[in-house]
């Protein structure tokens, strides 16, 4: 049950890793900092820290989203983070929420966002129901393989018993992955650094 805070817009923080189970998780604090002006969020360019801060708003958002609203599993379900299509449109949406709310936008750009929102609200239903993904249970979105390509793995349903467990374990092994990558980037780049400095000195 959200707190009486939950008509408030959110804010853009992040939380750290280790608060992430407390019982205020995804609670509105409206006396939080104001956010800066809205950037393109490009979710496959993000670093480990920048991904952790932007999962985390972007829940917290679709969490007062969907009450606000009272949006139902068929247009936000619990496991959108799982389905790359969902968050793409929402975080989409979210900045564009930020923009249309900002202080010094003029007056008419909430009824334009609420335009919008309407024609988003039915791609989402699209995508929801071409994921497979619903209130109880979820599956991976299904990929099309083209001629020349392996099949396509099976999907299989999985219940969905604590979805904010669920939450928490996909963004840590989201982050570790990217971390990992970047890890290995920097670890060629110092080789090639090492490389370049023994050439130098023949």
């Amino acid at each position: 049950m959200m707190n009486d805070d939950a008509t408030l817009p959110p804010d853009d923080m992040g939380s750290e890793p280790e608060e992430w189970e407390e019982e205020d998780f995804g609670r509105l604090d409206p006396d939080d900092d104001i956010p800066g002006p809205p950037r393109p969020v490009n979710w496959n360019l993000l670093l480990s820290h920048d991904l952790e801060q932007e999962w985390l708003a972007l829940n917290r958002w679709v969490e007062w989203l969907r009450h606000t609203y009272a949006l139902p599993a068929s247009v936000i379900p619990p496991y959108w983070h799982r389905h790359s299509e969902l968050q793409w449109e929402l975080s989409a949406l979210h900045l564009h929420w930020l923009g249309a709310y900002d202080p010094e936008q003029n007056a008419s750009a909430a009824i334009g966002w609420h335009r919008d929102f309407a024609a988003a609200r039915q791609r989402l239903r699209d995508w929801v129901a071409a994921s497979g993904t619903r209130l109880d249970r979820d599956r991976p979105s299904r990929q099309t393989a083209w001629p020349g390509e392996p099949p396509a793995p099976p999907v299989e349903d999985t219940p969905i018993t604590d979805r904010r467990a669920d939450f928490v374990a996909f963004v840590i092994e989201q982050v570790a992955r990217r971390k990992a990558a970047e890890d290995a980037v920097f670890a060629r780049l110092d080789d090639a650094t090492r490389s370049d400095a023994g050439d130098d000195g023949r």
